[in-house]
């Protein structure tokens, strides 16, 4: 170990000696001083950088050269599982230096919990819900237990910015911040993103206006690391992905991500008919489920493990050889992310394979590559308008304190933006019984009680609703859960077989009231449905595929395949695009404008346009009636149109029923409307298809 890493000497001596580390990696080292400092830091670096420890041996060094006692530190991720692998590897950190680590979530026994507040431990490991759920809990002196907190480190920072929760963390910092007895630090984790520097002024909360020192570390390595080696391939079905992902790669481990939980559920399944080594791993299956399969993985050799998301973040699954992406990820950030699963020993690549299913996720997938090749990383931006988050937090306060001051709230979040609009929120919370006041003080009202007093107030602590799913039984063992979809017109004379964990399930019965279905299991193939929406993609995402169509091309290994469905999809979409403008062209009943914008964007143009009847959008274009032209288009104003929401969609904002029902609807129309997109649109020069040669 190089002299002068600045960490503790103790520490110093178990990396050399306990994990057999010669030298800290360039991030690492380069976040022991700022972050010994008591500055804000944001560490960015790929999967697997060594960020969790870039974080953490900068804390435990100046938590025992500076005496912290009680808990000082907060790990905060997404994921239970994460947390769940992350504790033996800090427990082995803390014991070095005598300092303790717990765990806390939904999963952790009331007993574990009851240890940890008599006994509080240096490092607490948990997620933004828990959090919520000491403040309010009767059973938790919050002012006592969180007096010592002087760092917070938030890991996959990421995934939290682009969402409500990351609103509900910041505000759920601010809350303790106010118990603290000290400024707290606050440390963020996170893959390659666009706009690190705006992420940093986000996450800091009120410390970014008390202008607290803050720093971005980005990996050095990354940059200068061997190029990856990445492959684009057209395979047409699910089926002839399985065949092809069998016949590659022999003897070496496998990642492969889909898009969806019912593709990995038929991908697994089509493997394992191929006598290829499966594990699955997706949200809807059991905890045990994902952890068997995920440890399975990592001790195994000649396997595959299909995943959704959920193995986008930093859970370690151990050492991969090969990154296989079915169809396409939605964002670059998201493609960075998986591929820096591979390439992690010494002498091997990162790498990534794409198959494609259809002809538009071949284009998708194209047109990512190409904006992966200039360079280009989307930013990420949290949602505006969080004010239903508003909403909820004068509720948890209220929960937390049992009463506040209706003049003083705004004392315990401290200008911070998720509350801008929360004087207006709670009027309405005041007028319509959720809080109600008494000598100048605001309680917990009836309607509170009505509409979340559920389980304690147990919906109350989440920021997004959880879609209703039957949990799916084989005897003992709890396989996972799918949606009522899946049992759409099941009859118990002639049931249809459910796909779940990569195998298929006959349906013994369905007990509707206790949401169970028990199953065995069967050779024959089955199907599984979840909820899905179209997605709007990003208006970078759409106009790079219209640029792969007028002749770009990804510098990426295009297999035979691939070049010919792409000379197709150009043939096949020839009348859709055009280098001169975007094209309008005329059908025997409706007009199609091809913008190549995004969903958000075009339907923005639509508001903009009054929504004509019969006018509809996707994220390739939009149609509208016969009588509509180029100067209708010109003259449209973006600048304050907002899409239309529906009702359904209202209904599934989170805490929806404590905000007006217009203010709900103004929530997510702001949050929808691309007007940037829209003005690009309107700008454009426009080409009559009919008039071309």
């Amino acid at each position: 170990m190089a002299a002068g890493t600045g960490l503790n000497p103790a520490l110093e001596y178990h990396i050399v000696n306990s994990l057999g580390w010669q030298n800290l990696r360039p991030l690492q080292q380069s976040a022991v001083a700022p972050i010994r400092s008591g500055a804000d830091c944001l560490l960015v670096a790929p999967t697997a950088g060594g960020k969790t420890e870039a974080a953490i041996f900068p804390l435990l060094s100046e938590m025992v050269e500076s005496n912290w006692s009680g808990l000082s530190v907060l790990y905060v991720t997404p994921l239970r599982a994460l947390l769940n692998n992350l504790k033996p590897r800090l427990d082995g950190y803390g014991h070095w230096l005598g300092r303790t680590v717990g765990l806390w979530h939904g999963d952790v026994s009331d007993g574990e919990r009851r240890r940890m507040l008599a006994d509080p431990p240096d490092i607490l490991l948990t997620t933004p819900e828990s959090l919520e759920a000491m403040l309010v809990s009767r059973r938790v002196d919050h002012h006592a237990l969180f007096r010592g907190v002087r760092s917070i480190v938030i890991d996959e920072l990421h995934a939290f910015a682009g969402a409500d929760r990351g609103w509900h963390l910041l505000a759920v910092l601010e809350r303790i911040q106010r118990l603290a007895n000290q400024p707290i630090q606050r440390v963020g984790l996170s893959a390659t993103v666009g706009n690190p520097d705006q992420m940093l002024h986000w996450m800091q909360g009120s410390g970014a206006a008390a202008e607290r020192p803050s720093r971005v570390l980005l990996d050095e390595v990354a940059a200068n690391s061997a190029p990856p080696e990445v492959t684009l391939d057209y395979v047409g079905s699910v089926a002839n992905a399985a065949l092809v992902i069998s016949r590659l790669h022999r003897g070496e481990k496998r990642l492969v991500f889909c898009e969806a939980r019912a593709q990995a559920e038929e991908l697994a399944f089509e493997l394992r008919q191929r006598g290829v080594t499966t594990f699955v791993s997706h949200s809807s299956l059991s905890a045990d489920e994902r952890r068997q399969s995920e440890r399975a993985f990592a001790e195994a050799r000649d396997c595959v493990i299909v995943a959704t998301s959920t193995l986008e973040l930093g859970i370690d699954i151990g050492d991969l050889d090969r990154m296989i992406q079915i169809d396409a990820p939605r964002s670059v950030a998201s493609f960075l992310q998986r591929l820096g699963r591979t390439g992690r020993r010494p002498g091997t690549a990162r790498n990534a394979l794409f198959l494609a299913t259809e002809p538009a996720t071949f284009l998708r997938a194209s047109g990512l590559l190409v904006l992966w090749g200039r360079g280009f990383v989307e930013p990420v931006v949290p949602p505006p308008s969080p004010r239903h988050i508003a909403a909820q937090q004068l509720l948890a306060l209220a929960l937390q304190e049992g009463r506040f001051g209706a003049g003083t709230w705004p004392e315990w979040w401290s200008g911070l933006g998720v509350m801008d609009d929360a004087a207006m929120v709670l009027d309405h919370l005041r007028a319509h019984d959720f809080l109600t006041e008494d000598s100048g003080m605001l309680f917990i009202g009836p309607e509170a009680e009505r509409e979340f007093g559920r389980r304690y107030f147990m919906d109350l602590l989440t920021s997004f609703i959880a879609d209703l799913e039957l949990k799916v039984v084989a005897g003992r063992r709890e396989i996972g859960s799918v949606s009522p979809l899946s049992l759409a017109g099941h009859r118990t004379d002639s049931p249809k077989p459910l796909l779940l964990a990569g195998r298929a399930w006959k349906v013994e019965s369905v007990d509707w009231e206790r949401h169970e279905v028990l199953v065995s299991e069967q050779p024959e193939k089955g199907k599984v449905r979840w909820p899905s929406a179209p997605i709007a993609e990003g208006f970078e995402m759409v106009r790079a595929s219209r640029d792969v169509l007028l002749g770009a091309n990804p510098d990426v290994t295009l297999s035979k395949r691939g070049v010919d469905r792409m000379a197709g999809l150009r043939d096949d979409l020839a009348d859709a695009v055009d280098h001169d403008g975007l094209v309008l062209s005329r059908g025997a009943k409706e007009l199609t404008l091809w913008t190549w914008s995004g969903l958000r964007a075009n339907e923005t143009l639509l508001s903009a346009l009054g929504y004509p009847d019969d006018a509809g959008a996707d994220n390739l274009n939009i149609r509208l009636p016969l009588h509509f032209g180029i100067d209708d288009i010109r003259r449209a104003d973006v600048e304050t149109a907002l899409p239309v929401i529906s009702p359904e969609a209202v209904e599934g904002l989170k805490f929806s029923a404590a905000l007006p029902p217009g203010l709900a609807s103004a929530t997510l129309a702001e949050r929808f409307v691309d007007r940037t997109g829209a003005r690009d649109i309107v700008a454009q020069k426009i080409v009559i298809a009919a008039a071309r040669e």
